[in-house]
Order: structure tokens, then C-alpha cells, then sequence
């Protein structure tokens, strides 16, 4: 899919993008537990989104980093559209 194409409610999101931008990781305490989040900006031929990164997969990437999306999620936070993993979602990292 083109990051262009994506829609709040997608589901099943394949997408090879690069992210151009990985702000820095707040903390936020969710059900008793705190988890770190980090919005990126995932940018393709088509446009951008933002990606929403949790825990270990904010280490993963940098700014330049190219990432293959599986089973992602598009949602909207705030009036924003975001692409996010989600409990099914894979990210790999690719060379």
C-alpha cells in the first residue's frame, strides 16, 4: 500500500516506507503498567504518517531507517491519522 492510501480504520497495513524523524520516547501509564511511546515520521513516494512506536521497536530505528510493515493498524489520535503495530503488527528493519 501507498502511505497515501491509508485511512483511519484500515486494517491489515503492508507498507515499506522510510522513517525520516523519531521523536523522543515519553512514558505514559497505561492499566497500571508504564510503557514508553514514540511518534516517527514514516514517509514513502506518496506521503507521510505518523508511526506510532512502543518500547523495544523505538530502539530499533533512526532517522533513515527503512522498515516493512505488516499487519499495521490506522487509527486517529487528536484528529491525526497514525499508523500504529498494534498486538499483531510487525515491523522488520530492512538493509
Amino acid at each position: 500500500m501507498k502511505i497515501s492510501e491509508l485511512k483511519a480504520g484500515t486494517g491489515n497495513v503492508e507498507v515499506k516506507a522510510e522513517i525520516t524523524d523519531v521523536e523522543s520516547p515519553r512514558e505514559i501509564n497505561k492499566n497500571g503498567r508504564v510503557l514508553r511511546v514514540a511518534n516517527a515520521t514514516l514517509k514513502d513516494a506518496s506521503g507521510t504518517i505518523t508511526l506510532v512506536l512502543w518500547n523495544d521497536d523505538i530502539d530499533k530505528v533512526q532517522a533513515g531507517s527503512v522498515v516493512h510493515i505488516t499487519n499495521g493498524y490506522v487509527n486517529s489520535w487528536q484528529d491525526k491519522t497514525q499508523l500504529t503495530l498494534g498486538k499483531f503488527g510487525k515491523m522488520e528493519i530492512m538493509e
